[in-house]
């Protein structure tokens, strides 16, 4: 049958176990899961057969952060370009932020960028609305069951879009129908230690003082205040990128994942380098938050595996080389990682001596929970079977070559990953063999159970 794709001789990963077994795929679904890896009868009657040759077969990656600059920043990255980068990494959904020109903070807007990911999106995909000092209203004329959430920058970043004043945060908190995504840094802390090292540097400020400037206080300051608000209202909040062990404390792992009302983002980036890396990096990995101390990103992955973070990430902003070549006053932060933060994250967990069944956990399984997505997420019967084959024997070099970004390059350049994704499949389709792409492909909008 020219409709079913049956998947053997895979390692599968999927809710904290690893079985050597065989998926079958007909349609956009999986209709069964074998803990056989050559099962006699699909064999026979597969329209496609996929030898996975004993590598992982994992839940495709929820990116619950991207900025894929459309539109009006299409010269960085456009949806096209990046969900393609995104797929050939694994990621077969991601959620896109607000802060591009326009900016999405209207429905009129919003669903422009829909229209615009059914027409060049490879994977699937949602979008934030984001907050303002005075879009309430707009705020509640989303529908929850297909907007991922509301993107409230607590702080500025790229793009105006802080939201400062106390009212409009409380009525924001107090009405959101839907989860509440916020960007957590202290804007009058920032803007103070800022005029500071220009007093006291000029010109001369240099990326290693970029953590000292988007400093430890300006994080805790911002992220405190957010889960007040939170408690107070009983909003559903979810913190992105946090980046210190001083913000641990906000963050309980004491209720199952689907009872929490407050819960964390840690990001690929912070859990890989650390201020350390900012000799030899510099602007290239200038982030908002900022990459910190190594003892904060150990206090991040301790976090991570006792359940106080929930979900990993990306915050993949593409900028132009030339911009991140910039003095670092003038250099845009953020980065792009959507292509190798799988890889990145099997390096990491490699290292550390850890089970393979996390990055499922972390990257897939938690975003979904977090998020409410429907049918996707997990390997089960009668979900979309949206899945990514990863060889962890095939070593990757990331060269200029091999980069998809429409920006080309990563901060990752020049590093050997362990690992190579082999194969993506989007509801059901090869979108990504070896390199290969389904070019005619589009993904589907996400739809969430609330």
């Amino acid at each position: 049958m020219s409709n079913t794709i049956l998947i053997t001789n895979a390692q599968v990963v999927n809710e904290g176990q690893v079985w050597h077994g065989a998926l079958l795929i007909e349609n956009e679904l999986i209709s069964q899961v074998y803990h056989d890896p050559f099962p006699n009868k699909p064999l026979q009657t597969a329209g496609v057969i996929i030898d996975a040759q004993n590598s992982y077969l994992l839940p495709g990656i929820i990116d619950d952060q991207v900025h894929f600059r459309e539109p009006g920043l299409t010269h960085k990255a456009d949806i096209g370009s990046e969900s393609r980068a995104a797929v050939a990494g694994g990621i077969t959904s991601f959620m896109e932020m607000p802060n591009t020109i326009p900016q999405a903070t209207t429905v009129q807007e919003l669903n422009k960028k829909f229209e615009t990911a059914a027409q060049k999106s490879f994977a699937n995909y949602t979008f934030f609305i984001g907050a303002t000092n005075d879009n309430l209203e707009e705020l509640l004329k989303i529908d929850p069951r297909k907007v991922c959430g509301i993107k409230v920058f607590m702080g500025s970043s790229t793009g105006n879009m802080l939201v400062d004043k106390a009212e409009a945060l409380e009525q924001i908190f107090s009405k959101a129908k839907t989860l509440v995504a916020t960007h957590c840094e202290d804007e009058a802390t920032i803007q103070a230690n800022l005029s500071r090292f220009k007093e006291q540097y000029g010109d001369k400020i240099v990326p290693r003082h970029h953590p000292l400037i988007r400093n430890h206080k300006a994080c805790y300051l911002s992220s405190s205040k957010a889960v007040e608000l939170a408690r107070k209202f009983n909003t559903r909040l979810h913190v992105l990128h946090l980046t210190t062990a001083e913000e641990m404390a906000l963050f309980s792992n004491n209720l199952p994942l689907q009872d929490k009302l407050i819960t964390g983002e840690v990001c690929v980036h912070h859990l890989w380098f650390s201020d350390d890396d900012y000799e030899k990096k510099g602007n290239f990995i200038k982030w908002n938050p900022a990459v910190k101390t190594s003892f904060d990103r150990e206090q991040l992955w301790k976090s991570l595996l006792d359940g106080t973070l929930d979900v990993v990430a990306t915050d993949h902003a593409p900028h132009l080389k030339e911009e991140k070549l910039n003095p670092y006053l003038s250099a845009p932060s953020g980065g792009p990682l959507v292509q190798h933060s799988l890889q990145a994250m099997f390096d990491a967990i490699t290292k550390r001596s850890l089970p393979v069944h996390l990055l499922a956990r972390w990257m897939s399984h938690n975003p979904a929970i977090c998020y409410k997505v429907h049918k996707r997420g997990f390997i089960r019967e009668g979900y979309f079977a949206d899945l990514v084959i990863l060889n962890p024997n095939e070593p990757y070099r990331v060269t200029e070559e091999n980069i998809l970004y429409k920006c080309r390059w990563s901060p990752f350049e020049g590093h050997t990953f362990k690992s190579t994704p082999t194969h993506t499949l989007v509801n059901g389709k090869l979108v990504f063999d070896h390199g290969i792409f389904m070019e005619d492909f589009r993904g589907m909008p996400l739809e969430f159970d609330r």
